[in-house]
């Protein structure tokens, strides 16, 4: 998830941290990219992972997958899922989370 540092700063979230992001439709774990290549105020989230919760307990996705965030109404235009321009609430996670594959998602050269 990159956030901003104006962002991550007042919510107390560092690179690397493990964070919420949540709204009124799920939440999704993963790690904190703070990166100024983002405006405060946004955030911004890939797309493509899997979900991975676990649907009988918190029904938290651990996998990062967007879809868990955004409507299951297609988009106007393309009638596809849109993936863009979805509130969401950012907040550090206190439960440890370490995780290989998210470390070397976040800090291979880009």
């Amino acid at each position: 998830m990159w956030i901003n540092p104006i962002d991550a700063q007042k919510r107390g979230i560092a690179n690397g941290d493990m964070v919420r992001v949540f709204n009124h439709r799920g939440e999704v774990r993963l790690p904190a990219k703070v990166t100024p290549r983002i405006l405060p105020g946004v955030s911004a989230m890939g797309q493509g992972a899997w979900h991975e919760a676990n649907m009988s307990g918190d029904k938290i996705d651990h996998g990062g997958c967007v879809n868990t965030l955004t409507t299951l109404r297609p988009s106007p235009l393309a009638k596809g899922n849109p993936q863009h321009t979805n509130l969401v609430e950012i907040r550090k996670n206190i439960t440890h989370y370490n995780h290989k594959f998210w470390h070397d998602i976040l800090f291979e050269k880009q």
